[in-house]
């Protein structure tokens, strides 16, 4: 569903998007019902369906926005900066900060990964972050930064790095966000810069 809202209108699409992250985190996707998620902002059910068609529709919507927030992040970290090696130290840590302060979030986005329904937004979403690594990593191999090695590989090895390292030091024991992106950044650029002089293969 879409509709031309007004500024309004964006903000209270966003309370109920928010209000519906909160639950989601607290009680689980399928236990939350539509009646929790207006009673938690305090509207009726015709707010959320003037908004979003379902639940389904607003979680896919939650995916995408978090998504882009993200993004959004991760471009103000880096900004003008010219080596594409600090570029990506820099969205490593944004990244990780992200995270730290939105941790509900990945929680939902690990909740939705188990359901196929979100499955097409979160490929989606993947494919851009994935996307926006290779460049970086392109051009650190073409200027000589780190060695000739796939790309692709490399970048799916960042990502997964951080996810791993997100929960089990953010969210499972809450460790300080700067220790925990310290260790991400020197292991993966670690590796970049050291580790792989043999190069990398692509994964088939």
């Amino acid at each position: 569903m879409r509709r031309k809202l007004t500024q309004r209108g964006r903000e209270r699409r966003d309370q109920l998007i928010r209000c519906a992250a909160q639950l989601f985190a607290e009680r689980g996707y399928h236990p939350t019902s539509v009646a929790d998620i207006v009673e938690c902002l305090g509207v009726g059910k015709g707010v959320f369906y003037w908004y979003f068609s379902s639940k389904e529709e607003l979680l896919s919507e939650l995916l995408k926005s978090s998504h882009l927030s993200l993004r959004r992040r991760q471009q103000a970290a880096i900004g003008d900066e010219p080596d594409p090696v600090r570029r990506i130290e820099l969205g490593i840590r944004a990244t990780l900060q992200w995270f730290h302060e939105h941790r509900d979030y990945f929680a939902i986005i690990q909740f939705a990964a188990t359901d196929e329904t979100f499955a097409p937004v979160l490929r989606r979403n993947r494919e851009v972050a994935l996307g926006d690594t290779i460049r970086h990593l392109k051009e650190a191999i073409v200027e000589g930064r780190i060695p000739d090695s796939d790309p692709e590989t490399l970048a799916h090895a960042i990502h997964g790095v951080i996810d791993q390292l997100t929960r089990r030091y953010l969210l499972e024991t809450n460790e300080p966000v700067s220790r925990v992106a310290d260790a991400a950044v020197s292991f993966c650029l670690g590796g970049l810069a050291g580790g792989l002089d043999e190069g990398v293969s692509p994964v088939s």
